[in-house]
C-alpha cells in the first residue's frame, strides 16, 4: 500500500492490510514470517509541510533461528507505533549540527509519499530483540561435540585454553 501525499491531501486513510509471509523482505534469511503480518492504523497530512504521520498496531509471528542452539523459534510482534516523515527536501543542503534536535525523531521520505511496507519492515526489525532464543533457559550446542544440549546431555569436557591472564589471578590471590 502506498501512502501518497496527494491522496492524503484529500482525506485521511485507514490502514487495514495484511502482508501474507514472503511480501515483506526482512533481508536477513534467519528470521521469516510464520503468518500474516497485519497492520490497521491511519495516515494523515499534517500542516502545510506535507509531514505526513503514520500510526496504527502492528501484530503478527516471525520464525528465526535460535542463536544459541540454532533450533527454529517463534518471536510474536505486536506493538503501537505513531511515525512522523517529512519531505528529504526539507534538511537539504543543512549540516547535520543545523537540524533541531526534535527533528532527529523524524523520518524523511522522497518523491510522492511513503510505502507502507517500508514502514513495517523497519518497525518489525527495530522490535526484535537483539538475542533471539527459544527461551531463556536454552542451553545451546556443545562446542566440543555439536549436540544440542537442551535435546542431549553431553559427557564432553571443555578444557581451559591458554589462560595468559592466570598470573593476575594468582596475584590476587596472594594480597
Amino acid at each position: 500500500m502506498f501512502l501518497s501525499v496527494k491522496d492524503l491531501e484529500l482525506r485521511k486513510a485507514h490502514i487495514d492490510v495484511a502482508f501474507p509471509p514472503g511480501r515483506l523482505d526482512f533481508a536477513d534469511r534467519r528470521v521469516r514470517p510464520s503468518g500474516s503480518i497485519s497492520v490497521r492504523g491511519a495516515a494523515e497530512l499534517l500542516a502545510s509541510i506535507e509531514e505526513i504521520r503514520v500510526s496504527g498496531r502492528i501484530e503478527g509471528q516471525l520464525t528465526a533461528d535460535c542463536d544459541r542452539c540454532l533450533e527454529e523459534t517463534v518471536l510474536p510482534v505486536s506493538g503501537d507505533f505513531d511515525l512522523y516523515y517529512r519531505p528529504a527536501v526539507s534538511t537539504f543542503g543543512m549540516p547535520s549540527e543545523a537540524v533541531p534536535e526534535d527533528d532527529s525523531e523524524i523520518g524523511y521520505y522522497e518523491g510522492d509519499g511513503i510505502e507502507l511496507a517500508d514502514i513495517v519492515r523497519e518497525q518489525v526489525l527495530l522490535w526484535l530483540p537483539m538475542q533471539r532464543l527459544c527461551g531463556p533457559d536454552c542451553r545451546g550446542i556443545c562446542p566440543v561435540c555439536g549436540q544440542n544440549r537442551n535435546r542431549t546431555d553431553c559427557a564432553c569436557r571443555v578444557e581451559p585454553g591458554d589462560d595468559r591472564w592466570s598470573a593476575l589471578v594468582d596475584l590476587k590471590r596472594e594480597g
